[in-house]
């Protein structure tokens, strides 16, 4: 079974306040984009279990434990009767970018395996076990346009299309750990909503309204994904942004645009919304 785990950009991200728990309250607006990872499943033997790895593209770090599709597979052994997988990801869509491609495999994981072996598992259900890998794995379950608040796991669809737009997504060969990200960052409640803005505004005027709060301390440390932004801009986008707490930059544009060009050397994709 072959699946295509996609990216995400946000538009607009509010930390708003830390939490009891010791996360923080977020706000943001999660949307999916079609730069895509590989995955094949196939089933094993049946009465045998585990799941056995195969990676190949862009060079995944960590222990085999550490793997979000291998912590899916536990929690799936745990609750339901699935058998041993063989998994092949083919990754393409950068790590530690903001985009969520660790938490897409994960989750496009578990929807295969609920088809694979018949699970019975409702949306609702797979969304549920999915948070428990990473707050923003339940968002691909379904893969639509929402509003993200509280940890960023608590979505609120909405009406959202730029059916016609096109988009640049350049990721500038920085890692961003995400814990790190967080450490500078005070928060406040912002000015405006970003389900607001991109509900009730155009998008010629969100470069005004929408912020992303991770820009102001991820910039200081790293000019060169500043530079990004401008040469995005520079190149006719409507908007732009880090997505996420980066380093991936994205920019929205009204005509097909060659980021290869814009960018050349770096690793980006581009496509029609």
């Amino acid at each position: 079974m072959i699946a295509f785990p996609h990216a995400k950009i946000n538009f607009g991200l509010n930390v708003v306040s830390r939490r009891d728990d010791g996360y923080h309250n977020l706000e943001t607006v999660f949307y999916p984009v079609q730069w895509c990872d590989v995955m094949e499943i196939i089933p094993g033997p049946k009465h045998t279990i585990g799941i056995e790895t195969h990676l190949s593209g862009i060079p995944v770090q960590g222990k085999h434990s550490d793997n979000l599709c291998v912590k899916a597979y536990n929690l799936l052994r745990r609750n339901f009767p699935v058998r041993s997988v063989k998994l092949y990801l083919h990754k393409q869509i950068p790590m530690g970018a903001g985009l969520g491609g660790g938490s897409s495999d994960a989750a496009f994981f578990v929807k295969k395996m609920n088809e694979l072996f018949s699970l019975g598992i409702s949306q609702e259900e797979m969304q549920s076990l999915v948070r428990e890998i990473g707050a923003d794995c339940a968002f691909f379950i379904e893969g639509k346009p929402v509003y993200a608040e509280e940890r960023g796991d608590k979505f609120i669809p909405i009406a959202l299309s730029l059916a016609g737009y096109y988009v640049a997504v350049i990721y500038p060969e920085v890692h961003i750990a995400t814990a790190a990200a967080f450490a500078d960052i005070v928060p406040s409640p912002p000015p405006y909503n970003c389900r607001d803005v991109v509900t009730k505004h155009p998008v010629g005027a969100w470069k005004d309204l929408l912020k992303n709060d991770f820009e102001t301390t991820v910039f200081a440390a790293h000019p060169e994904i500043a530079r990004v932004k401008q040469v995005l801009y520079d190149a006719g986008a409507i908007y732009a942004s880090m997505s996420g707490s980066g380093s991936a930059v994205y920019g929205l544009f009204e005509k097909k645009i060659d980021v290869q060009r814009i960018v050349p050397g770096m690793n980006c994709w581009s496509g029609l919304l």
